[in-house]
């Protein structure tokens, strides 16, 4: 179960930032920060990682095609995007837990995106019974030598292979 909601967690918070159906922005392709800030409840557990993405329009275009296959197990998927907002609201099912999600992306430019959700499950999910993510995602340069799209890079500067795209 809990690598479902990794899953479906990596879904969400990739597409909030580079959404599809709306037409927002092409973010820049390189090296990308990535600060991922969540608390899961019950207990108020937080979680604060920050990570770099090597990406260009193909390894986004492979995040959006992950999204929609967590859109089959979606009753519900409302997605908007005005004035530089992405908007969705989402009513999934994972593993017998209903899922709902409200969330929001603010793009400045195509240089970085501020992504906030919250999430609800009944039952819990994993434990879960709410979490609030808070994404900020910014260009930083040009991918390091060796490294991909899709590879991140670790703080020590070695590169996780995590596919091709």
């Amino acid at each position: 179960m809990k690598k479902n909601r990794k899953l479906f967690f990596a879904a969400t918070a990739l597409v909030l930032p580079i959404a599809h159906a709306a037409e927002p922005p092409e973010l820049k392709e390189g090296l990308w920060s990535i600060r991922i800030q969540m608390t899961n409840n019950p207990g108020g557990k937080t979680e604060d990682s920050t990570s770099l993405l090597c990406r260009n329009h193909a390894y986004d275009k492979s995040a959006i095609n992950l999204a929609k296959d967590v859109k089959k197990n979606c009753s519900k998927y409302d997605e908007n995007f005005q004035g530089g907002k992405y908007t969705t609201d989402m009513h999934c099912t994972v593993a017998g837990s209903a899922i709902d999600t409200k969330g929001t992306a603010t793009y400045s430019g195509d240089t970085s995106a501020h992504a906030e959700n919250h999430t609800t499950y009944s039952p819990a999910f994993g434990g879960v019974t709410d979490s609030t993510m808070i994404m900020d995602q910014k260009y930083v340069g040009s991918c390091p030598a060796g490294a991909q799209p899709g590879d991140r890079i670790n703080a020590d500067g070695s590169i996780l292979h995590t596919g091709r795209h």
